[in-house]
């Protein structure tokens, strides 16, 4: 029998995420829950931003001391992945079955998306490691489900959803990018034109750069800024969808 000092083991990452360690398994019950520091992390982050995430923040954020969150969560490492785990498991998706392979794509390429803007950081928090957890599993089964039956092989399944994914993330970090970039300059974009484009028009020679400031131009009369996230989306979304085509109608 264990001596009555012994430490509890510390729960594993894996545990955590699935709740199948006891909550505050390594000390005395302090009246929190996993799910409760996780929300509470969620709502600093969404509100602040990830570097606003600290043991010491989320612990204020519940009223309780620093030290009680680590009788729960092991550090800021672990509560990231749970926090993601957390967001994946509560998407709501949108039904795919019957759907033309375009359709069932896009599909999931929309419900990524929104999760990204409604949750800024998520995007940058987003790891080449799957956190494994409930949430995740739900969700790569569901997008599995949209790529499943279009003849191609299990790897190809899995290559496909990672470059599908990996397009929309990288998209939704670059709008969250802009929208952080229009809060510092306290601008629109339609603003920031309008005060920086008398100096551009003096210092963008035509002569020197015909075609920059052509199609520059161009871009940015149709887009009403030099970068539209909406757009840059739609663009981007449409082309990757081409590229998969390659082996999905070959």
């Amino acid at each position: 029998m264990p001596s009555a000092t012994a430490e509890t083991p510390k729960p594993t990452l894996l545990e955590l995420l699935w709740r199948a360690a006891p909550d505050g398994a390594r000390g005395p019950r302090k009246g929190l829950t996993v799910d409760a520091v996780v929300d509470a992390a969620i709502e600093i982050a969404d509100a602040e931003g990830l570097e606003a995430v600290t043991m010491r923040r989320v612990a204020q954020s519940l009223g309780k001391a620093t030290m009680t969150l680590y009788t729960y969560v092991p550090g800021k490492t672990e509560l990231i992945v749970l926090m993601l785990d957390a967001l994946y498991g509560r998407m709501d998706f949108e039904d795919t079955a019957g759907r033309p392979w375009r359709e069932r794509l896009s599909a999931l390429a929309r419900d990524d998306y929104r999760m990204y803007r409604a949750h800024a950081w998520a995007a940058a928090a987003s790891q080449t490691r799957p956190p494994l957890g409930p949430g995740q599993s739900t969700k790569y089964e569901h997008e599995l489900r949209a790529l499943d039956g279009l003849g191609l092989s299990d790897v190809e399944m899995d290559d496909a959803l990672a470059y599908l994914l990996g397009f929309v993330r990288t998209a939704a970090a670059d709008a969250a990018g802009a929208d952080a970039e229009r809060e510092a300059s306290a601008m629109s974009d339609q603003e920031w034109w309008e005060a920086n484009g008398p100096l551009l028009a003096r210092v963008l020679d035509t002569e020197r750069f015909p075609t920059a400031v052509r199609v520059g131009q161009a871009a940015g009369e149709a887009h009403g800024s030099a970068f539209d996230p909406a757009h840059a989306f739609e663009f981007g979304l449409a082309r990757t969808l081409d590229g998969l085509a390659v082996i999905i109608e070959r």
